[in-house]
């Protein structure tokens, strides 16, 4: 496989998983933020900082590849019984015709608008499962498991490398400022990734992102205080 391809390859897996990636670097800044600055409000030894980090952020990266495979996985699945169903058993696309109605109304349309939708697949098995498909969601191209989980693996920790690094270069309080600055930054970023994925407000979605954030930090440092002051009374 020559370099071109590979790229080529590269780009087309980094484009379909665009919204793992966004979600896990918003999990991976959020999270480990929260614990850094909860862990660096309570002591000045670096080591202990960065030991509660870099463990703080492997863990939860590895849980959140485990669970967008997981998640992947099971939407696959679901879509491959649902057409096994529907292609080895005519005598079910009544029963799934049934249920369609009220998944259509769930999804927004009208109770004679899903009535009627429902009755005009329930003899064309083909169409029945192909607007199944369409209330799960499913991409044309199924996605792959452990494309998704790697991608939430590399963006989660790489985005939580972020609030630890200035940790190993700085002493404690300046690094408190370096790190709450770059993890800023990051959020803003974040932010505007999430509004063009999401075709959202660029302004509305960066001051969600940046106050969960906050949320986080400040969660983590009054914990942190709490815990600190019960131990040394």
């Amino acid at each position: 496989m020559s370099m071109v391809s590979i790229w080529q390859r590269l780009r087309r897996s980094f484009t379909a998983s665009a919204g793992t990636i966004v979600f896990g670097m918003e999990d991976g800044t959020v999270s480990i933020f929260g614990l850094i600055f909860g862990v660096a409000a309570t002591t000045s030894n670096a080591k202990t900082v960065l030991i509660a980090g870099a463990s703080g952020a492997v863990a939860a990266a590895v849980s959140m590849m485990a669970g967008a495979y997981l998640d992947v996985e099971t939407t696959r699945d679901e879509a491959k019984a649902n057409r096994a169903m529907l292609e080895g058993d005519p005598t079910l696309s009544g029963a799934v015709a049934a249920s369609l109605a009220s998944r259509l109304t769930k999804a927004g349309l009208t109770e004679a608008q899903s009535t009627a939708l429902s009755g005009a697949v329930a003899n064309n098995r083909a169409a029945l499962g192909g607007l199944l498909l369409a209330l799960q969601g499913d991409p044309d191209t199924p996605l792959n498991p452990w494309e998704q989980a790697l991608w939430m693996l590399f963006a989660d920790f790489l985005a939580a490398a972020v609030p630890i690094l200035p940790f190993v270069f700085a002493p404690i309080p300046q690094a408190r400022i370096i790190s709450g600055t770059m993890t800023l930054a990051l959020l803003i970023g974040l932010g505007i990734g999430r509004a063009r994925i999401a075709k959202r407000g660029t302004l509305r979605t960066v001051a969600e992102t940046v106050a969960i954030g906050i949320a986080a930090a400040l969660a983590g440092v009054l914990i942190g205080l709490v815990i600190d002051r019960w131990f040394t009374g």
